[in-house]
């Protein structure tokens, strides 16, 4: 996001002289650019100019010398000599006595002095304080303390007026620093838009707070004064053999010569300091200089060595198998889509010099000893610079403002501006032989109607607010017949190609202020969907059970399948492969939410948590057979009927389930002692209490299914519409050994549910119970069953045997043992028993308890457990 010095901004447009900013970017904001970060002053408070009346040098016991320094900072700041706080060394005047360490400075110097008071970069407060035997009053500052960066001369130490950072100042004892060294900087980052591209430049910047605000704006390009030229500058050669979308990859090529530059000249410290402030690091003055032009101006550079360069540059398409090691020191394999600068210069006669708009390379660059250079500045395909930026990984600032797309009318006074600053700072003559390949294509003119903002946008604008905005813009305006326009886009705007762009810029300038804010009424009978109450009320359910919910994303590695311990035909394997996934560890699109779920348990328990109680609602992704890639259509109109439901039918089956994991204890310690772990019984529970949320019912039955411990796992029903039943996940305790692949505590428990099955099968109408009236009976009740038959079937049994007088059935225990014999369970039920006509007698009791019994027998076998 580009970073706005106001100090720079004002010298393109008129800025109040207390504009802070904060009203800088809400100026911008009228406009569109959105803040993004505010930075204030680095510096605040007493930081002043001081000079060093005496020095003694005093050596440490830890093999240190300090020098302890009484500096004149001013009669405002100094300390009464009749009054100081520590002793002096020498003579006794005005002074404050401070400890510095280090020692590239001398008496009679001026030095940079931050008072106690003062707040330097980090938050880093100066206050008096004891050391090494004195009372340091304050702190002698380099440009390292003050945010300046390393000193240009490469000395090391504090800084001293009149070289390095502070090269060519002067004052007296007492000024304010901050003023000095521009050190008061406000700076505004702003996120730009991609259609936006001009903005990423103080020159575009500017001129939308001019439209803000109105103020003043002087086009900084229209100041660059363009020396006469002649053509036999440094021969270029535009061969595009293949175009991307018949786009050629460089429409204009500038190369412009600049020779005698001396090696050892050093970046201004005003330049050096407006780099660090937009977020560059200052590097030498060639390479400083294009950063400065292009974030000036909006228009990348790229300066070359010229005695290594060997004409002529020839701009092409990459070849199989070429290579080019970067200024980054990274050797990349190159793609034939990756635009070239090229030059004579390699052992065949053909040498790869950097990928166009993105990066230029090694064997070029300019260095310590460089004394003439071929600065170039070109107009690159958008689209190409974007995909060779991406498929190489390597954004870069030059590459930002090409893919948004860059003013063609650049390159010529881009290069021009950046000659005459080295030259300034650097010495050394411009070449008169330009080379200025290809061509600049006039924008293309857009008809309109006067009135087609009113009908966009919703509010009346009139003829004059509807021209005035765009010729502000920098549109050429002519007038068709009566309500119609023919607009004319300036150079810098390549985003305005159709009349609704033109209807966004006159509502924007206008004012989005203007647009009134009409809240739609909401028609009756409308609200949440049944799906979406249930997936709340589900949500809701185990949040108020105690677990707290997580938001994993959906994708997850090849290997998860195994370590989840899933069967080699098991279809939770077959999962999408994304053709440009997020990380190359992470191809696949997860079948089951417990695949990203348990890693996040995992990651939870490595930051110091003792347990794991989470869940998350989310969607599961299983590819269809035979699913191919989805058609892309064209751009140019909606696709066809057909189209669509080819895109349809690629995409993977999708649903929508919730999981949980819990596992550890299942609340804090307290007096009472440990609380109880989780386990498989409350993942049971936390299922019931999720489909009892939306007003399903749940049937458990007993199953064998990975990543779940083989005899502790259940199956999850739910009744269909047509009373048939269906699986719609399952529950228990995690398989050892998948404890152990994610480092989660012993006997941790997991459940999952197709939540959207389940929401679908609870019933649309839900009864009204009627309250009742009379007491309950109460009676438990023990079968010995074979170990296959399943609760769910002993429970209808006993549903059957109470007839009417069934109010609530439910399981309370399973055992197996001895006691019971080999390959038998006994399941325990509590029910409640009520009658609507009057209390229940014990005739009637005991009469509903012999049914019950005899209806188990003769349903499943059960046998009453003695």
């Amino acid at each position: 996001m580009p970073r706005i010095p106001l100090t720079w901004l004002g010298e393109h447009v008129e800025l109040p002289a207390t504009a802070s900013a904060l009203e800088v970017a809400t100026d911008l904001s009228r406009v569109g650019l959105e803040e993004e970060a505010l930075f204030g002053a680095q510096v605040t408070g007493p930081l002043v100019v001081g000079r060093v009346l005496e020095l003694v040098k005093e050596p440490q016991k830890n093999g240190k010398t300090i020098n302890w320094v009484r500096v004149d900072v001013g009669p405002e700041h100094n300390e009464d000599a009749d009054d100081p706080k520590d002793p002096q060394p020498g003579e006794e005047r005005p002074s404050r006595g401070i400890i510095c360490g280090a020692h590239n400075f001398v008496e009679g110097d001026l030095v940079v002095v931050s008072l106690p008071g003062t707040v330097l970069p980090g938050d880093f407060a100066i206050a008096a304080r004891k050391t090494y035997g004195h009372t340091s009053d304050g702190m002698i500052c380099s440009g390292e303390e003050l945010g300046l960066g390393p000193d240009p001369d490469g000395e090391d130490g504090i800084i001293v007026l009149g070289r390095g950072h502070a090269k060519g100042l002067t004052a007296e004892p007492g000024d304010d620093a901050i003023a000095l060294l521009g050190l008061a900087d406000e700076v505004v980052e702003i996120n730009v838009t991609p259609d936006r591209g001009y903005c990423f430049s103080m020159r575009g910047v500017a001129r939308e707070y001019g439209h803000a605000t109105g103020a003043a704006f002087t086009d900084p390009a229209s100041e660059v004064a363009i020396t006469a030229t002649e053509a036999g500058g440094v021969p270029v050669q535009l061969r595009d053999e293949a175009p991307l979308n018949g786009a050629e990859g460089c429409t204009r090529f500038v190369a412009l010569e600049v020779e005698g530059v001396d090696p050892a000249a050093q970046t201004p410290r005003w330049m050096a300091r407006r780099l660090t402030l937009a977020g560059m690091r200052p590097i030498s003055l060639i390479v400083d200089v294009t950063n400065y032009v292009m974030l000036d101006l909006g228009q990348p550079l790229h300066a070359y060595d010229a005695e290594k360069l060997v004409g002529p540059i020839t701009v092409r398409r990459a070849r199989k198998g070429e290579k080019l090691t970067t200024l980054d020191d990274v050797t990349r394999t190159l793609d034939p889509e990756d635009l070239l600068i090229t030059d004579a210069g390699g052992p065949a006669g053909d040498r790869v010099l950097g990928l166009a708009g993105v990066m230029g390379g090694e064997d070029t660059e300019v260095s310590s000893g460089t004394t003439s250079i071929v600065l170039e500045a070109a107009t690159f395909d958008p689209v190409t610079v974007a995909r060779t930026a991406r498929r190489h990984r390597l954004p870069s600032e030059a590459s930002k403002r090409f893919e948004r797309g860059v003013d063609p009318q650049l390159p010529l006074i881009a290069a021009h501006r950046a000659a005459q600053l080295i030259v300034e700072h650097g010495g050394g003559t411009v070449s008169a032989r330009v080379t200025d390949e290809g061509a600049v294509a006039a924008p293309a003119p857009i008809s309109a109607g006067l009135h087609d903002a009113e009908r966009v946008v919703g509010i009346a604008y009139t003829d004059v607010q509807v021209i005035t905005s765009l010729e502000a813009i920098g549109c050429t305006v002519a007038r068709e017949g009566e309500d119609g326009l023919l607009v004319t886009p300036p150079s810098w705007r390549p985003d305005l190609t159709i009349r609704e762009d033109l209807v966004e810029e006159i509502a924007r300038l206008v004012g989005y202020a203007e647009i009134p804010s009409v809240l739609p009424t909401a028609p009756g009978g409308r609200g949440l969907t049944v799906a979406q109450r249930g997936r709340r009320a589900a949500r809701r359910a185990l949040a108020e059970a105690g677990l707290v919910e997580v938001n994993s994303a959906p994708f997850v590695a090849g290997s998860v399948h195994d370590r989840l311990r899933y069967g080699t035909d098991d279809a939770r394997r077959e999962a999408v492969r994304i053709l440009n996934p997020l990380s190359e560890d992470e191809p696949l699109l997860r079948t089951e939410l417990l695949q990203s779920l348990l890693p996040t348990a995992r990651r939870n328990l490595g930051r110091g948590e003792e347990s794991v109680a989470i869940f998350q609602r989310g969607s599961v992704f299983r590819a269809r057979g035979g699913q191919g890639a989805a058609p892309v259509p064209a751009a140019a109109q909606r696709p066809s009927e057909q189209e669509l439901e080819a895109i349809l039918a690629a995409l993977p089956a999708q649903t929508g389930a919730l999981a949980a994991v819990v596992g550890g204890a299942s609340g804090p310690d307290s007096w009472q002692g440990e609380p109880a772990p989780w386990g498989w019984t409350d993942a049971l529970d936390l299922a019931r209490r999720a489909a009892a949320a939306v007003g399903a019912e749940l049937e458990v039955r007993q199953t064998e299914r990975a990543p779940f411990h083989p005899g502790r796992a259940a199956e999850l029903r739910v009744h269909t519409a047509d009373g048939d039943s269906r699986v719609v996940g399952a529950a228990g305790e995690l398989h050892p050994a998948v404890l152990k692949e994610f480092d989660l505590p012993a006997r941790s428990a997991a459940f999952e549910l197709d939540l959207e099955a389940v929401i679908a099968a609870a019933p649309a109408v839900v009864r009204a119970v009627p309250v009742p009236t009379y007491p309950p009976a109460k009676e438990d009740f023990a079968f010995v069953v074979e170990e296959s038959v399943p609760a769910s079937a002993v429970e209808a049994a006993i549903v059957v045997g109470a007839g009417d007088l069934a109010e609530r059935v439910h399981l309370f225990d399973v055992f197996t043992g001895e006691q019971i014999g080999e390959g038998k369970k006994s399941l325990a039920f509590a029910i409640r028993l009520r009658s609507g006509e009057g209390t229940l007698t014990a005739e009637q009791i005991g009469e509903t308890r012999r049914r019950i019994i005899a209806a188990v027998e003769s349903a499943v076998g059960g046998v009453l457990r003695a």
